[in-house]
């Protein structure tokens, strides 16, 4: 009799709800342990509807293939003290990426959601995919190098664009030239053999931010200030993509402020041109300065340069000037500012004052407005989630 017989077969001698028809019974204990919410056999069993027997064959089973471990002692309830289920964070491992313009963060996620390390990359999206692709997987041979015996169990990436997630690619980027509907996630997923998620980066960064603030934030918003912009919304605790997942591109929002100016997309007038890192800089060359990149705007600012920070500071006025006009409608408990501009005070208090400035007093009455708790990590982190989210889907597809 095999594992899947003798499951229904104990649950129907003592009573306990067998498993229904299609239900993956080891999926949805590794997920409920995952996420904190179940400790011990006994609440598992209460958590799945499921005997104490069946239970100790699918704990077995998770223990045995080096998902989960089982240890110490809990706080008894009147018996024997119960020993305490955790996801294994040695065993197996996640790869994850968050790809910019012009460098990339690579790390590595235990199961137990720890990034067990991140380091930065060299990366041009401009060479394209093929080229782009090539270097990020030639770093993920050298993570994988570094950890012997241990086994890979999926990726996450992280790409500055709008994303079709289903597809696994990239949809009319407008700065990512030969992109377009470029199959990211089957190509790594056919190098690596593995299951690969790809996200926007602003959504990644709102999911990083999500599962490691506490309390959490069920309605959330976190705006990437970078280079370029952008956004992703939380609502109860789950990335919000909208029907076609072009949620939070709040790039190409169209503002008076931005007059004409002529925005990479080949619209006029959009946010980006005015509120980006990337529009701060042309400015700046526009007055003179000897300015290439985000980076040495952020030097001019931290030099007290008047140019520069007054356009910093208008950068996050009209940046606030749109997100206020989100958060009135959205009313979320917490806006998180992420990215390089954000670790700029001229750029967070004129971003700030503008928001209570657009708002009504009642949507700002209890908001948080508040810089990111992870910093460069935050999409890292979210895709390492990511993936790891979609190797529980299925665990039976890596135990094998």
């Amino acid at each position: 009799m095999n594992e899947k017989s003798i499951l229904a077969s104990n649950a129907s001698k003592e009573g306990a709800a067998a498993p229904r028809r299609g239900r993956d019974v080891h999926s949805e204990a590794l997920a409920l342990i995952a996420a904190g919410r179940v400790r011990s056999r006994s609440e598992l069993g209460e958590a799945l509807a499921m005997a104490p027997s069946s239970i100790s064959l699918v704990v077995q089973t998770l223990v045995t293939k080096g998902w989960i471990t089982e240890s110490g002692q809990g706080p008894s309830t009147g018996g024997r003290r119960p020993r305490i289920l955790a996801v294994s964070g040695e065993s197996s491992y996640v790869l994850c990426a968050d790809m910019g313009g012009r460098h990339a963060k690579i790390g590595v996620m235990g199961l137990d959601g720890s990034l067990q390390e991140s380091r930065s990359i060299d990366f041009d999206v401009t060479t394209g995919p093929d080229e782009g692709l090539r270097v990020l997987g030639a770093a993920f041979d050298s993570l994988m190098a570094e950890r012997p015996g241990r086994r890979l169990l999926g990726i996450g990436v992280a790409l500055p664009g709008p994303v079709d997630v289903a597809a696994g690619c990239v949809d009319s980027p407008s700065r990512m030239p030969g992109w377009h509907r470029y199959p990211v996630g089957a190509t790594l997923a056919a190098r690596f053999g593995t299951g690969v998620a790809v996200e926007n980066d602003a959504n990644a960064m709102a999911l990083g931010e999500y599962s490691e603030r506490s309390p959490r934030s069920g309605q959330m918003i976190v705006i990437k200030a970078g280079t370029a912009i952008g956004a992703g919304f939380i609502i109860d605790g789950k990335v919000y993509h909208g029907a076609t997942g072009a949620a939070g591109d709040i790039t190409h929002v169209r503002t008076p402020a931005a007059g004409d100016a002529l925005c990479s997309c080949g619209n006029r007038g959009c946010l980006e041109t005015i509120a980006s890192g990337a529009a701060v800089v042309s400015l700046l060359r526009a007055r003179g300065l000897d300015v290439s990149t985000t980076a040495d705007v952020i030097r001019l600012v931290e030099d007290a340069d008047p140019d520069a920070t007054g356009l910093v500071r208008d950068a996050g006025r009209h940046l606030g000037g749109v997100v206020s006009a989100i958060v009135n409608f959205f009313n979320p408990t917490a806006v998180l500012l992420n990215g390089v501009l954000s670790t700029l005070e001229p750029f967070v208090a004129a971003f700030r004052s503008q928001l209570y400035e657009g708002c009504h007093p009642l949507v700002t009455k209890e908001l948080t407005i508040a810089a990111s708790s992870l910093g460069e990590d935050a999409g890292l982190v979210g895709t390492g989630r990511l993936a790891l989210q979609q190797a529980f889907e299925n665990p039976h597809t890596q135990m094998s």
